[in-house]
């Protein structure tokens, strides 16, 4: 995709985008090639209309390099009861930009459940100063809508119409199955009619022994060698007679 989509420029909301959650399974045991490629993706393919959200329990689960690529953050509560835990508050408060009237370090392990740190890009591409604010939770339920409420979404739209009615229109599998189902029953009937006049062209015992428009039959081919033999002794005595008589006639002169 990063290659082949088209430059757009910098949208105000991206057409496509990626969540990575669990980002630290993504770059554990990664390759510097594979780090360096997903650094320069994240840099350049915001231009092509395409979001990329890394998500994570710690900053520092994403590298740096890749970390500093990333424009819009939001940061959930940090508990801090071991060694680690401290190191990743310290991390976190240090990827935002300060904010005089806020305390990162201290706010962000005392923050409740749908609030969080936030800091996005302003105009010209400026990162604001990190804010403490309440998430609005997703406007969305789990599973399907209803029959009525779909109608009442299809009535809005102003293609509902079009899509009322469903067409179940004939797929390329069954077309190429039609077909081949038909070329099969040709083949078929081609045989049948092959078998049907094998008997007829062969005449049974009548045309064994006087032959189709196609072959001899037995009395033909003894006919002709009855005749071949008759003629070439007939033809040898006469022949005979007539060298007899010139070769006779010669020796009494």
């Amino acid at each position: 995709m990063f290659e082949n989509l088209p430059e757009v420029g910098d949208l105000d909301k991206p057409r496509l985008v990626f969540f990575f959650d669990e980002a630290h399974l993504l770059f554990n045991d990664a390759p510097p090639v594979l780090r360096q490629r997903v650094e320069q993706v994240v840099r350049l393919i915001r231009s092509k209309g395409v979001g990329v959200y890394f998500c994570s329990q710690f900053p520092d689960d994403v590298p740096n390099d890749i970390l500093g690529q990333l424009g819009n953050r939001i940061q959930h509560t940090l508990r801090s009861y071991t060694p680690r835990d401290l190191k990743a508050v310290r991390t976190a408060a240090e990827t935002f930009v300060a904010n005089p009237k806020l305390d990162v370090a201290t706010v962000i392990s005392q923050m409740g459940v749908g609030e969080a740190l936030v800091s996005t890009l302003q105009d010209k591409g400026v990162p604001m100063p990190v804010e403490r604010t309440l998430i609005s939770p997703p406007r969305c339920r789990m599973g399907a809508i209803t029959p009525e409420e779909r109608a009442a979404v299809r009535a809005r739209s102003p293609i509902g119409v079009k899509y009322e009615s469903a067409v179940n229109r004939e797929s390329a599998y069954e077309i190429l199955k039609k077909r081949a189902v038909s070329a099969n029953a040709s083949t078929a009937r081609s045989d049948n009619t092959a078998e049907k006049k094998a008997p007829e062209e062969g005449g049974g015992l009548g045309g064994l022994l006087w032959g189709t428009k196609r072959r001899q039959g037995m009395v033909e081919t003894m006919a002709k060698q009855v005749a071949r033999t008759v003629g070439s002794q007939i033809g040898r005595q006469i022949l005979r007679g007539v060298l007899g008589s010139i070769l006779g006639g010669s020796s009494r002169r």
